[in-house]
This record gives structure tokens, C-alpha cells and sequence, in this order.
């Protein structure tokens, strides 16, 4: 029998937030079922980045620009530096349904990329409007599903979608961070090669959720770099004999993290060696240092967020992804604010005074987006190198 051109397509996606909303649409990637904490992002390119983020685990990413995955996927734009961790994102929410990729760079379009990596995605769906929604309700937890033939046991969904704890009080650092040490050695890319400068400085990394392009940054900046995971005691790095040691990146509360990562960071403070931090790794030195974090309202999920360096004095735009920020009247005596959100005017960045050890909110290295804060790589070799003068 001839379908009629007037017939309404079977909808094969459900988003099902934690008060019993549901989002219909049509299914992408995976099939199955996946509970996450629900978030906006506002980048307009770098998609592959966002979802190879170990800092999104746990989380259902809505996608404001309309356009996603029309220039594909390859192997070289995969962000977690963890080859043993797939993914941890939860889900993807488009606007429009994915077309074939138009790029000299793509391998494999990012329908058959995300079902590769178990990824469940929803299109159809008026991005705008969930994002008005979050803005104004904060994060939601949600449940995401895909089923081809459009069959949902819907009870089912909203009890999984009412019953996920969240993101507070989760550790997920230990779900996508390394079991084992490493080396890194690669550098910034430049046109259709690697850039590995000559190495005068030894960093230790303590993966947390690490990015790829953190690395490669710090390599650029003169590094050879240890990796190791995040549960290292401070008496196994400071044994590397690191000339500077550096707190990654990385998903979930960091007050949870922290309970065995905090007091660590506290001895690899108290020996003198430079330190920075980045985002998960920022909030965690905070609480270190004697402050303490909050659960945001909405988060920072982009590639477009102004931050004020008081340092410079200097306006930067730059790439974010946190769902928790350090509550800057925690910030004890001798921890001084640094940079400031000038969206919200929420805490980016801290330093300890007359010691070599600061860190950011935001993600320095971009991958997606802007590179107006690449200095702070430079500032983290300064800071090592005048230690070594010392």
C-alpha cells in the first residue's frame, strides 16, 4: 500500500524531563535509553570537540546553532585523551536533522559516528524553547531515548527521568580519567602537520577528565608531560621530580572528586611546586586553598564567554563548560579572585598570593573555540621557570 503524502511520520525519539515534560522527536546515533542532566551549549562549530569532552559526562547536550554535523567527523578532532573512555556524554538535541558532510576532512558522517560510540541524539525539536527552558528553570535531569519503531514504555521513562540523582554529590572523574600513567609528547597542530617543540620543562598532569588539546598545549609551551590518573597520591608525582604540576579538567561535583583528590593537591601545594588549574581542576585547588563550590543555575556551556583578567586588565572570549562555579566569598585570606565572568559575574579564576599556583574556570586550550587565552600556558612556564632560579 502506497504511503500518503499527508501521512504524519512516526516520531522515534523521546527527551523526558525530571517533571514529566516530553520532547517528541526523531531518533540519531544509538538506540536505547540514556538519563543525563540536560544543558545548553552555544559554540557554533566544533561539535565533535563538545561531545569528545570528558567534561560532559553525565550530560544530555542541547545544541543552540542549528547546523550540527554538517561537516562529518574524522579521527583527529576526538577531545578525550583517554583511549579506553568512548564517551561520556549521555545524548545530543538538534534542531534539524543531519545532512551529509561537505568537509575534505570528514571520514564518517556523525549519524554512523555517534551510533560507533553509543551515543543516543534527538532532532526535530525546538532548541530554542528548550533553551529558554533551562535558562529560566535551571538544568533539568531528563532522560533521552531512541527507538526506530517509535515503541517508548513512557511510564517507564519519566520514573528513570523523576528517580536520576544528578550531578551533585557525583564522581565521575574515575569513569572517564586514565588507570595508568603515560607520556605525552604531541604538539599544537599546525597546517597539515605537528608542531613538538624541543622540551625544557617536566609537567605532571593529574587526569581528571583531560582534554587532548590541553596537552598539546603545555608540549607547545615547552613541556614533556606525565600523565597520571586521578586517584595518584601527591608522594607518587612529587617522585616524578615534575618541574610543575598541573590539575586537569573533568566532570561531576568537584566536592565529590575532591574527597580524594583535595588533599593531595593540598601537599603538591605545600611543596612549592608551580601549579595551575583548569576548570575542574580550578575548582578543586579553590577548595584546596580553603573555598568552596556551588551548583550553577545554568551553567557555562560555549565557546563565546567573556571573562575580565584582572591581572591585564584585558577582555577574553572564551570557551566554557561547567555546571559548577567556586563561590568567591568562600575564598580565604592570601586566595585572591582573578578573573571574572562578565555574563554573570561568576568567579573564573584565583591565585595564591606570593606563590607560584593559580587556575581558571574556563578551558585556555579552546578546541572548540577562540585562542585569546593561550597565554596562561605561557604564564604557568614562567612561573615554573623562575622556580627553578630560586
Amino acid at each position: 500500500m502506497t504511503k500518503s503524502a499527508w501521512e504524519i511520520p512516526v516520531t522515534t525519539a523521546r527527551l523526558v524531563l525530571a517533571d514529566g515534560t516530553v520532547i517528541e522527536g526523531f531518533g540519531l546515533g544509538a538506540e536505547g535509553m540514556a538519563p543525563g542532566e540536560v544543558c545548553f551549549n552555544t559554540a557554533m562549530t566544533g561539535y565533535q570537540e563538545i561531545l569528545t569532552d570528558p567534561s560532559y559526562a553525565g550530560q544530555i547536550i542541547t545544541f543552540t546553532f542549528p547546523h550540527i554535523g554538517n561537516v562529518g567527523t574524522n579521527d583527529e578532532d576526538t577531545e578525550t585523551s583517554n583511549p579506553a573512555s568512548v564517551s561520556g556524554v549521555r545524548g545530543l538535541v538538534l534542531k534539524a536533522a543531519i545532512t551529509d558532510p561537505a568537509n575534505y576532512r570528514a571520514t564518517k558522517h556523525l549519524d554512523a559516528w555517534l551510533k560507533a560510540r553509543g551515543i543516543i541524539g534527538i532532532a526535530g525539536v525546538d532548541t530554542r524553547a528548550l533553551t529558554t527552558l533551562i535558562r529560566e528553570g535551571g538544568m533539568p535531569n531528563g532522560v533521552i531515548a531512541h527507538n526506530a519503531k517509535g515503541q517508548f514504555d513512557m511510564a517507564e521513562l519519566k520514573k528513570a527521568a523523576a528517580n536520576w540523582p544528578g550531578l551533585e554529590g557525583m564522581d565521575l572523574a574515575k569513569e572517564v580519567a586514565v588507570t595508568q600513567r603515560y607520556d605525552w609528547r604531541e604538539g599544537e597542530w599546525s597546517w597539515a602537520k605537528t608542531e613538538t617543540p624541543p622540551a625544557i620543562h617536566h609537567v605532571v598532569a593529574m587526569d581528571f577528565g583531560l582534554k587532548a588539546n590541553i596537552l598539546r598545549c603545555l608540549v607547545s609551551a615547552g613541556c614533556n608531560v606525565t600523565v597520571v590518573p586521578a586517584t595518584a597520591s601527591a608522594e607518587d608525582i612529587l617522585a616524578l621530580k615534575p618541574d610543575g604540576i598541573f590539575l586537569s579538567n573533568g566532570p561531576g561535583d568537584p566536592a565529590a572528586t575532591g574527597e580524594y583528590a583535595v588533599p593531595e593537591i593540598r601537599k603538591l601545594v605545600a611543596s612549592g611546586k608551580p601549579v595551575f588549574g583548569i576548570c575542574l581542576g580550578h575548582q578543586m585547588l579553590a577548595i584546596a586553598l580553603g573555598g568552596k563550590t556551588a551548583k550553577m543555575h545554568q551553567g557555562h556551556h560555549g565557546a563565546n564567554h567573556p571573562v575580565k583578567d584582572f591581572t591585564t586588565g584585558k577582555v577574553e572570549i572564551t570557551s566554557m563548560n561547567h555546571g559548577f562555579a567556586v563561590d568567591r566569598d568562600s575564598l580565604p585570606s592570601g586566595v585572591v579572585e582573578t578573573h571574572v565572568s562578565l555574563f554573570d559575574g561568576s568567579n573564573c579564576g584565583i591565585k595564591l598570593e606570593g606563590r607560584p599556583v593559580f587556575s581558571v574556570q574556563y578551558h585556555p586550550e579552546a578546541s572548540p573555540g577562540p585562542q585569546d587565552s593561550h597565554y596562561l600556558f605561557t604564564r604557568f612556564m614562567d612561573d615554573i621557570a623562575a622556580a627553578k632560579l630560586a
